[in-house]
């Protein structure tokens, strides 16, 4: 297990290199091995100290030999360069110099300008410091900093370590433990170095501590990194300075040429992993591919626009040259950093897992190739994906090192400073939260004081602007709310957005309830418009489906079809929403979004004002600025897609066709008294519609509604629930509907899952929301089931029964319950919002089915008590009960055949037709019906009710297939279904409802010119 786990570790360390053996299979193994090692540490150690000597011994030649050099840069001949004074403490024996040391000696002789001194080493000896400080003088001296003013002082603390990077690494900065640095026998020991647990040949450069005695010593680096000298920055000279600045710059460029090629490298096998996720034979599921390969896009691209823009400055260098706004704006983008390094854990375990499970995964992940740089003599090398999914982690810190060196490099008066520092500012700030606890799904960006804007809730809303309506993404961020619009860009380009605009938290306000001022009406699209909509996107709906079985390889005419669909989908999605959300900004202006449901205007309004408790300041962004947190919001955003179905994969569910039936039973949870309803929503087209409302339990805080409703799904997937305080204070109006603003006491959602709710047992649950508990119950009845229509076994009754026996047994023309329903929806019913489309309390509705059943003496009491809904719920629940559709089994063909006729005279001749030909008790009963509903139409402004609502609510109660016409085999979708049949229903009903008053006897009366067979 032990040599397991160092092989696994070996590895990451080492890519390129073959795992030795070594024998771990107990402590006293580990600790032969450990003494062997530590054996040939001090082998290596001495053999390191030898070739840095000869190296110093060179350099130092080499400097020595360069005369014209010195001639030039002085102004005079090495002969009349007075030798410097330096002062060395006396040897602690008075043997004769050694040739080492008359070699150091003679090599110390710098300009007179140049005043050395020396401070003992601790770990040295005298002799030893004396000798280090010559062959520093001899090396740096003429080749660095010739034009050091005279006050200049070297401190002896130096040390060369050879590599072929600058190292920026926090580790480096190590001065404990001095006295351990030297071996017993006298000799120097290794100078820690420190790299990433995945080794990588980047150029790294730092101040770090003398391996050898522990001061603290400055970096200065030509070619290989070096513990150096004390330099006082205000000492030197600001183009050598600048030239330095230059150098670090060169080779942090240089390592994020090479940490690109590693994103790179990671990003090339996720292509074709995500191309088998939708094939039979996947590698990985798409879900396994997002975890894995978590931000490392958007980290990719940060890098490459970074490195892109700061290449050109490097490569025309002056001392006029800003590169701070490079390293400003990419510091702004740490947040995504903060996205990954949240999912690192999980990133590591899914590859390992997936490892394990799959073969083929495992060799991609041993196996990634790395392209080297563009100088670099290898092509490629081999790294583990483990590897390669730590450099970010790695990275993120250095980044903010090489920030402090620029900083050392960078005159203050230079325009870079105060960008660096900023810089330097936001990445501290960053790197000093990094562990703490946040919503792993949230990112940030950081502001140039250092605070980090963090992405609270993003979505897409309709905007009305300028009168029309227009599709924004809207952006929350910790101190302010940002609202942008998607750049329309050439394909292939990655996409951007425009800031429309944005209001600092600390100024921004909801729409007062006693704002007396008038709103102006917001146009909406006609409901029968709506409605044709959906019809179109259910038609190409089933089109799509009818090409993809078809296999005949028409990706063309399918890619047509899906782009006539998002076009009619995302018009939908525009047109849809009439909820208000005004939001006012302090200064004056004011923004008007459209939602489709009170639980997202909830959800929005309760996430700024969470925000808004803390001690928000206002702010204001320059252009700059918002440019940089506009860019950022492609990154950062969460939801990426509008709710269309062209953004969904094909394998998503299409979610649920049918009836759910919900039972609401109680709440608790309600700390003071109260008038307390629910409303329940569900999703349909992309879009949330409230679909049924309980009645109002008064002065209570523990409701028990215990009431039954029938919602009809329509590709849903999700239910809400929103429990509400009813006000009755009409002096408190929404100025933007004019409705009574009830208050939002919480809500909750739950998903439809089909196979918890697919039985024919009740399915109970409970959501939780803001302390409040909702018990309910649902079961869901598809449609295909919906249409099977059971005859009554008893003759007595009205529901189940065949509408001739009834109306010869009432001897009458329509039947008693169709009467007395209408009568009391046109008398108290026909301004309610929503009539026959908001459902009715299934209890209600049974209790008034069992009271005409049984013809009781005291319905018409139990009518006028009796709420409104479940009178218009009796009603449908009759019609649909009929064991045979109103308008018949047998005229159904004929009723779609009618419909679909282009020309309007064949159309009006063939429909009026069909009309002749229902029995007599039909027919008068569908004209009774018919022009009820157009009584119930003229209130539309008050009730909302036009006549495509009230054909879609009816039209596939009353024309319905029969059972035997649905189990065709052409049918084999319940969105199919809905597109055939439903819709069609819907148009016949409707053409009826547009025509002219229909009179019986005038249709009668043209039996005798027209044929009677169908």
């Amino acid at each position: 297990m032990i040599s397991g786990e160092f092989a696994k570790h070996w590895r990451n360390e080492f890519p390129d290199g073959d795992v030795p053996r070594m024998n771990l299979n107990s402590v006293e193994d580990i600790e032969r091995e450990l003494e062997k090692c530590k054996a040939s540490m001090k082998l290596l150690q001495r053999a390191l100290s030898e070739e840095k000597f000869k190296v110093i011994y060179l350099q130092t030649t080499i400097a020595q030999k360069k005369k014209s050099y010195d001639t030039e840069r002085w102004g005079g001949k090495e002969g009349n360069q007075p030798e410097a004074d330096v002062a060395a403490p006396k040897p602690d024996s008075a043997e004769p110099p050694s040739a080492h040391e008359r070699f150091v000696r003679e090599s110390t002789r710098v300009p007179t300008r140049i005043k050395l001194t020396t401070r003992s080493c601790p770990v040295m000896s005298a002799s030893e410091s004396t000798a280090w400080c010559g062959l520093v003088s001899s090396l740096l001296v003429p080749t660095l900093i010739p034009s050091l003013s005279l006050s200049l002082s070297l401190s002896l603390s130096l040390s060369l370590s050879l590599s072929a990077d600058f190292n920026y690494n926090t580790d480096g900065y190590e001065g404990d433990g001095a006295e351990d640095r030297k071996s017993q026998d006298g000799s120097e020991t290794m100078p820690f170095i420190d790299e990433s647990p995945t080794m990588s040949p980047q150029l790294y450069m730092h101040a770090l501590y003398c391996p050898v005695c522990g001061f603290l010593v400055s970096s200065m680096v030509c070619g290989i990194r070096i513990y150096s000298l004390h330099v006082s920055v205000s000492q030197v000279d600001m183009e050598k300075g600048l030239e330095m600045k230059k150098l670090v710059l060169s080779g942090f460029l240089a390592s994020e040429e090479i940490y690109i090629n590693q994103l790179e490298a990671l990003l090339l096998p996720m292509r074709p992993l995500k191309a088998t996720a939708t094939t039979s034979k996947p590698v990985l599921t798409m879900e396994q591919i997002e975890t894995i390969f978590y931000k490392i896009q958007d980290i990719y691209e940060i890098h490459k626009e970074f490195y892109d823009a700061l290449f050109p400055s490097i490569q025309q260098w002056n001392d006029r040259v800003t590169v701070g706004h490079f390293f400003k704006k990419l510091a702004s983008q740490l947040g995504v950093y903060k996205a990954f390094v949240d999912n690192y854990k999980v990133a590591l375990e899914t590859a390992e897992k997936c490892s394990q499970a799959n073969s083929q995964f495992q060799k991609i992940s041993e196996n990634v190739k790395v392209k080297g740089p563009k100088d670099s003599k290898d092509c490629t090398t081999t790294v583990t994906m483990e590897a390669l999914l730590y450099k970010p982690i790695d990275r993120v810190t250095r980044s903010t090192l090489v920030l402090h060196d620029l900083l050392k490099h960078t005159p203050k008066e230079h325009p870079d400073f105060a960008l660096l520092e900023d810089a330097l500012r936001i990445s501290q700030n960053f790197l000093s939260i990094i562990n703490e606890e946040f919503d792993p799904r949230r990112t940030a960006v950081t502001t140039p004081k250092g605070e980090v804007r963090q992405l609270v809730k993003d979505g897409f809303l309709v905007e009305m602007s300028e009168g029309s309506r227009k599709l924004r993404h809207v952006f929350l961020f910790t101190d302010l709310l940002l609202c942008a619009k998607m750049k329309k860009t050439a394909v292939g380009r990655n996409q951007q957005y425009e800031c429309k605009w944005y209001i600092p938290l600390a100024d921004l306000a909801f729409q007062a309830l006693d704002d007396s001022d008038s709103c102006p009406p917001v146009q909406t699209l006609p409901e029968h418009e709506i409605e044709e909509m959906k019809i179109k996107i259910s038609v190409i709906k089933s089109e799509i489906q009818k090409e993809k079985k078809a296999q005949k390889g028409q990706s063309r005419i399918v890619d047509r079809l899906r782009k006539k669909m998002n076009e009619q989908e995302s018009c939908l999605l525009l047109n849809s929403p009439t909820i208000p959300f005004r939001i006012h900004n302090r200064h004056g202006k004011s923004y008007l979004f459209l939602l489709s449901s009170d639980y997202e205007r909830c959800e929005w309004r309760e996430s700024i004002q969470k925000l808004q408790k803390k001690d928000l300041q206002s702010c204001e962004l320059s252009t700059v600025e918002l440019q940089v947190l506009t860019s950022s919001c492609f990154k950062l955003r969460t939801v990426h897609n509008i709710p269309v179905t062209t953004n969904k994969d094909d394998e998503e569910p299409s979610g649920l066709y049918g009836f759910l039936h919900v039972i609401v039973h109680s709440a608790t949870g309600f700390k003071e008294s109260a008038n307390l309803y629910c409303t329940l929503e569900v999703d349909s087209f992309g879009y949330f519609v409230s679909k049924a409302k309980t009645r109002v339990f008064r002065d209570t805080t523990e409701p028990h509604w215990n009431e039954e409703f029938e919602i009809e799904l329509e590709g849903s997937q999700c239910l809400r629930i929103l429990c509400y305080e009813k006000c009755y204070d009409k002096s408190k109006l929404n100025k933007d509907d004019n409705e009574i603003v009830d208050k939002i006491m919480g809500k909750g959602q739950v998903q439809l899952d089909p196979q918890a709710v697919q039985s024919k047992n009740w399915h109970v649950d409970v959501i939780e929301m803001s302390g409040i508990k909702v018990e309910f119950s649902m079961k869901f009845t598809s449609r295909d089931l919906s249409l099977k229509r059971t005859p009554s076994k008893k003759q007595s009754g009205v529901f189940g029964v065949k509408i001739s026996v009834v109306t010869k047994r009432e001897r009458s023309k329509v039947p008693y319950i169709v009467r007395q329903c209408i009568e009391e929806v046109e008398k108290r019913g026909i301004d309610e919002v929503g009539i026959y489309r908001i459902s009715g309390v299934a209890t209600d509705i049974q209790a008034l089915k069992a009271a005409f059943d049984t013809n009781t003496k005291d319905i018409l009491v139990m009518l006028s008590d009796m709420d409104i809904n479940a009178i218009a719920g009796t009603l449908k629940l009759y019609f649909r009960e009929l064991p045979e559709p109103l308008l018949t089994d047998r005229l159904y063909p004929a009723f779609m055949e009618g419909i679909s006729l282009s020309d309007p005279a064949a159309k009006e001749n063939c429909m009026m037709h069909l009309l002749r030909s229902l029995p007599d008790p039909n027919l008068i009963t569908f004209l009774t019906l018919l022009e009820h509903l157009k009584r119930v139409a003229e209130k539309e402004p008050v009730n909302k009710m036009s006549l495509h609502n009230l054909a879609t609510v009816f039209g596939p109660t009353l024309l319905r297939p029969s059972e035997a016409e649905s189990n065709k085999p052409h049918v084999t979708l319940a969105s199919d279904i809905w597109s055939h049949d439903v819709m069609a229903q819907v148009q016949v009903l409707l053409y009826y409802l547009q025509h002219s008053p229909i009179s019986f006897a005038e249709l009668k009366r043209n039996t005798l010119y027209f044929s009677t067979d169908v």
